[in-house]
């Protein structure tokens, strides 16, 4: 690879993993092989580096090479099905029932991960309406009964229904208690079993559906600590949402259970449909939306979406939701809580307002996502060994601000849904729909804004399972009912304006809870930057034909607006944030110049013959680098070939175990003239390597098997739009430049990233040393006010109680680290690292490795 490759130090020699004794034994076992069938020796070859590669922490797939393997593969099975029917004439049926079930797996898995989705979403759903309840009062005919079930068809209230006390002070205080406590045990579970549960996900699976490959976010221990943190976040009341959260344990338990099937375990692409399949059935069951959640798989999640992906991401989405509606989590036979239908229509005067909540929308997404990237970068810097205790201590804070709000006080989605109504049905909540009390609700609204949209600036990203699709809605909601209610106000004030000629007499003209409606879709699609599944998921939800058109205008404007303030949404940025290897094909550039401008020219390569065992295996330990170009000679740089790290060290590896080869002994990456290296038989006694070096008479190794001998490569001419129209279509993880044949340089996807940030000189807060003081002098006094605060407890408790050290203090400063937070954003101006899938880092990322 290149010099400028990011370096990482050696890591500290450790006993290998379960995996990898497995595959030391499978190595050993071949040095006692002695006779393969000649025409299957390539496969199998192929399918045992495979298995090795799939242990690769924090790597690139190379789509290239797997469709390549694919093929490979098909053609083995073809010939030994070819071989089958001379035996016998005929495919026996059983061999017919092995290729129908091999055929159908990819249905099998889809409708047992749908289904699995569907009931994970439906148990959730139950236990997080319950926790969130409790923190306000209990049933008491039966405990575990939240207050909708308790009342059941009593929606104003009923004296099953208990207040935990009379006394308004003491309700506050339980209710900071249960709080704290929910969020507590959540940041716990997370930082102390499964530090990848942490978060959204969305940002993390558009990478390894593009490729790049994260051990254990995916996993088994994700899946499971993912499902049971979430609810108490949620219920914690923290300003997080569940629906990104969905997606990753949606996706999480297409991976574990496709695990199963070896076709998912041998093929990287075909994991990738199930993944993009299980993306889309995780928004489907979070908003009731499976045409919605389809849209959202193919606008925002997928880089590659063929039509098969989409129909399989459809039959996934339709189990999942018939599961979840099958469970009937709510008693009411809706998907969601906030589910809702309108019987009015609108006004054409209306779209005044219905552009002014679009700009909104964009402008609330600029904003917080600004914003939340210097939250990010100051809890990175500064919080990264206080993440239960931040946690916690926001928990606390967020039930401090928001219980004396009637609407930050409930669940964002119960709010939601009480925002959504109309007040003609019958239906109101604390005087919502009463015109006394106008002005007090409008003010009311407009805090529950402004202080939703704080606290999920300073809450998303902590350690704790969290979303930003629901509180996103929720603030727009409140900022549309408050619009709503103005409009309202307005008109009962002018009723007879030619403004308002179109309302009939005696009719209700304005009806609020749409401008809550339209809001949150302006707030979901600031946030995201995703116009057409936005529309689609607030019409599944609504079920109004007559709102397509508003909701298409205000997710018009807001997408006008969000893009005047820079490309991409909150998971764009948290990619870019944590300098994730990744090339957005919605993205399009001009840059005007060729590859050779961005190419590295400083290259280590492979001479075709010429180096011994030795300086090869020395070459290997000197660098890190995943690849290396094969030439003809140092002088004419001839382009020959590439050959993978994982490759070169298993052909070392296998050698050393079937032959008895020297230290000296010449290799070869292409066919030999010479005698070549022959397999001994396993019968022959020991010998010492060391006893081999002189006495050995095999002294050429023929490593022609393993290089890739047609590798990607381009003139060094071509512009750098269509190269990396390369990496985004075609998934390579190298692209070699070669002039008139002879090697020139190569290309990864981090010079392409260096190249575009330098160019469009996008500056970061990370980089501003003004910011840096400021956020330096915040650390300061956070430390101060928990040192004062510590001391006046101890000094009131007389001593007993001690909050600067002990066993306390030692678990919430606990060390377990998310491997998240060592990366750093991608800049053009500074030489940090962008990880460009070529690295080894010893941590625990996952797409081929699913342990």
């Amino acid at each position: 690879m290149t010099s400028r490759s990011p370096s990482h130090p050696a890591q500290i020699p450790r006993r290998p993993s379960l995996p990898g004794r497995a595959i030391s034994r499978r190595l050993s076992a071949l040095s006692t092989t002695t006779g393969t069938p000649a025409g299957t020796t390539q496969h199998e070859l192929t399918e045992e580096i495979e298995e090795i590669k799939r242990y690769e922490d924090f790597t690139t797939i190379d789509w290239v090479q797997d469709a390549a393997r694919e093929q490979l593969r098909r053609r083995a099975r073809r010939k030994h099905n070819a071989g089958v029917f001379e035996l016998r004439g005929s495919l026996g049926w059983r061999r017919r029932l092995e290729e129908t079930y091999d055929a159908g797996q990819a249905w099998i898995v889809v409708t047992l991960v749908g289904a699995a989705i569907g009931l994970n979403a439906g148990f959730l759903n139950i236990i997080t309406e319950w926790l969130s309840d409790i923190k306000l009062g209990y049933c008491t005919t039966a405990f575990y009964l939240n207050e909708n079930f308790c009342c059941w068809g009593d929606e104003k209230g009923c004296p099953e229904w208990h207040r935990w006390s009379s006394f308004w002070l003491l309700n506050y205080f339980l209710y900071l208690l249960f709080s704290t406590a929910f969020a507590l045990a959540s940041a716990s579970l997370v930082k102390s079993f499964a530090p990848y549960a942490a978060g959204s996900g969305i940002s993390e699976i558009k990478c390894i559906i593009a490729g790049f490959v994260m051990k254990g976010f995916l996993g088994f221990w994700t899946l499971l600590i993912k499902s049971i943190s979430l609810p108490l976040a949620i219920a914690s009341g923290l300003s997080v949402g569940k629906e990104g959260p969905s997606v990753h344990y949606a996706v999480c338990t297409g991976n574990v259970i496709s695990r199963f099937f070896g076709k998912y375990t041998r093929n990287a692409a075909k994991t990738r449909e199930i993944l993009s399949a299980c993306a889309a059935a995780g928004v489907a069951v979070a908003f009731g939306s499976p045409i919605g959640g389809v849209l959202f798989s193919l606008e925002e999640m997928s880089s590659y979406f063929p039509l098969k992906t989409m129909w399989r991401s459809y039959f996934c989405a339709l189990v999942a939701t018939a599961v979840l509606a099958a469970m009937n989590p709510f008693w009411t036979g809706q998907l969601v809580m906030f589910e809702v239908r309108y019987d009015r229509s609108w006004h054409f005067f209306e779209i005044i307002f219905f552009i002014f909540i679009g700009i909104f929308g964009g402008l609330y997404g600029a904003f917080v996502m600004k914003w939340n990237l210097r939250a990010q970068a100051f809890r990175k810097k500064y919080l990264t060994k206080y993440a239960i205790l931040e946690a916690t201590l926001l928990a606390a804070a967020t039930a401090i601000l928001c219980f004396p709000n009637m609407f930050l006080r409930i669940d964002m989605t119960e709010s939601m849904e009480i925002l959504f109504l109309e007040c003609e049905a019958g239906r109101d909540y604390d005087g919502l729909c009463e015109a006394k009390n106008r002005w007090r609700m409008a003010l009311s609204l407009a805090f529950a804004t402004i202080m939703r949209t704080f606290l999920v600036i300073v809450s998303y990203g902590c350690k704790v399972p969290a979303g930003i699709f629901v509180p996103s809605m929720a603030i727009g909601a409140s900022f549309g009912r408050m619009v709503g209610i103005l409009v309202q106000a307005l008109h009962e004030a002018f009723p007879h304006a030619k403004f308002f000629a179109a309302c009939q007499p005696d009719v209700a003209c304005i009806t609020p809870g749409t401008y809550a409606f339209l809001g949150a879709a302006a707030a979901l699609s600031g946030i995201m930057h995703i116009t057409v599944s936005v529309v689609v998921i607030m019409f599944e939800l609504t079920g109004a034909l007559t709102y397509i058109l508003p909701t298409m205008i205000v997710v018009g404007v807001t997408k006008a607006v969000s893009e005047r303030f820079g490309k991409g949404g909150i998971a764009d940025r948290m990619i870019w944030f944590n300098g994730f290897p990744f090339l957005d094909n919605k993205e399009e550039h001009a840059f005007g110049v060729p590859v050779s401008q961005v190419m590295t020219s400083e290259i280590t390569s492979l001479p075709s013959s010429g180096l011994n065992l030795k300086a090869v295996e020395q070459l290997m330990a000197q660098n890190k680098y995943q690849g290396f170009p094969v030439v003809e000679d140092a002088t004419s740089r001839i382009l020959i070939g590439y050959i993978g790290r994982t490759e070169l060290r298993y052909a070392i590896e296998r050698t050393k175990k079937e032959s008895f080869v020297s230290a000296n002994a010449k290799c070869f990456f292409t066919q030999p003239t010479a005698s070549v290296l022959q397999t001994p038989s396993a019968a022959a006694p020991p010998v010492t390597f060391d006893a081999i070096e002189d006495a050995s008479g095999q002294q050429s190794v023929d490593f022609s098997r393993f290089i890739d001998p047609v590798p990607l490569a381009v003139h060094p001419r071509l512009p750098l739009e269509t190269v990396m129209e390369l990496f985004k279509k075609m998934g390579p993880r190298v692209i070699l430049v070669e002039y008139r044949g002879r090697l020139a340089g190569l290309v990864t996807v981090k010079d392409c990233l260096k190249y575009q940030f330098k160019v469009e000189a996008q500056e970061t807060s990370t980089h501003d040393p003004a910011l840096e003081m400021r956020q330096e002098k915040l650390w300061d006094f956070l430390n101060y006010t928990g040192d004062w605060v510590a001391d006046k407890v101890l000094s009131v408790s007389g001593g007993r109680i001690k909050l600067g050290g002990g066993r306390a203090s030692s678990f919430l400063e606990s060390r377990a680290e998310d491997p998240r937070d060592q990366f750093t954003p991608i800049l053009a101006s500074s030489p940090h690292d962008i990880l460009e899938g070529t690295e080894e880092v010893g941590l625990g990322v996952e797409l081929q490795s699913r342990t």
